[in-house]
């Protein structure tokens, strides 16, 4: 039986922007007692009770009474677990960490995420490294069933085994790799791949994502590529790898059209630039039909789990 979180040690959240707010929610569905730090209060606030109003509309109402909003890291309190959301830069990831063991219990875990350095990276020069583990997330973690489990023979097994059934509780179907995540590492080589074909007059943003979006998004929600080769027939699918892996990019730069993107400060629907480009009703209209489509794609994930044919759950 899944415990219910509703009398033990709170979990400190500590991070900016919508992923760390998506991941407030998370927690909250699963009665944990949350304190999020965050540099802008006023905004998470705003957003949360946006999110808050659009679960209701769902009969998934959620309370804040159970959350508390903190502005920079107190002196020491009684979290068992801290949840950390920075960005990838190795040297910022270890200085939140030594921040965090001057108000953490000694025995509390720090789970932080890491998209492209390594678990030991970031253990370097920590007094701790043993209850450091990596926890990447998706957005909206509310609605997700992601969760990215990240440790290597410097973690203690006690450390992972606490996170995997905190885990449960928090509805994910979670899997654990070792010192590197791998969902970032998939996700570039098929963006390399695209970006080669778009730099090089084969195909345009537009025919990528249709490509990805009328096949691949068809049969990623019920079964992973792996599954899905042996659905479809691995002899074929491999025919086709040994042909074409030859001629797959290898690039290691930057596609210039990306570069220029980056260079006139392209941030995407943050900003309206980037591989397209938004108005401020087309950014509202994109926003509230994601939130509308991360609910519906739940409980289809959730019909189909990944283990349906043995036993009905994502176990």
């Amino acid at each position: 039986m899944i415990e219910n979180n509703s009398d033990t040690k709170p979990v400190l959240l500590l991070g900016d922007g919508s992923l760390a707010e998506s991941i407030a929610l998370c927690l909250l569905k699963a009665n944990e007692v949350v304190h999020f730090c965050t540099s802008d209060v006023r905004k998470a606030k705003t957003t949360l009770l946006e999110q808050l109003a659009e679960m209701k509309k769902r009969n998934k109402a959620v309370s804040l009474e159970r959350l508390k909003f903190l502005s920079s890291l107190a002196s020491v309190n009684n979290y068992r677990l801290a949840v950390v959301i920075t960005e990838e830069d190795v040297s910022k990831k270890q200085q939140v960490i030594t921040d965090l063991a001057r108000c953490l219990p000694a025995d509390a875990i720090i789970a932080i995420n890491t998209e492209s350095i390594s678990l030991e990276a970031i253990q370097q020069s920590c007094l701790h490294p043993e209850r450091i583990i990596g926890l990447n997330w998706t957005e909206p973690a509310h609605t997700t069933r992601f969760l990215e489990i990240i440790r290597n023979n410097q973690t203690a097994e006690t450390v992972l085994d606490k996170i995997k059934v905190l885990a449960k509780t928090w509805k994910k179907d979670a899997y654990v790799v070792e010192n590197f995540g791998v969902r970032s590492r998939m996700l570039s080589a098929m963006v390399r791949e695209a970006f080669y074909l778009v730099e090089n007059g084969y195909a345009s943003v537009e025919d990528i994502d249709r490509a990805c979006r009328n096949d691949a998004g068809y049969y990623l929600p019920f079964a992973g590529n792996c599954r899905y080769m042996d659905l479809m027939g691995t002899y074929a699918y491999g025919m086709v790898m040994k042909d074409l892996n030859p001629d797959l990019s290898r690039e290691k730069r930057l596609p210039q059209f990306f570069v220029d993107i980056l260079s006139e400060g392209g941030n995407g629907m943050e900003n309206g630039k980037g591989l397209y480009n938004y108005t401020p009703e087309e950014k509202a209209q994109w926003q509230e039909t994601f939130r509308e489509f991360s609910f519906r794609i739940e409980e289809i994930i959730d019909k189909y789990p990944f283990n349906y044919q043995h036993n009905g759950t994502h176990a």
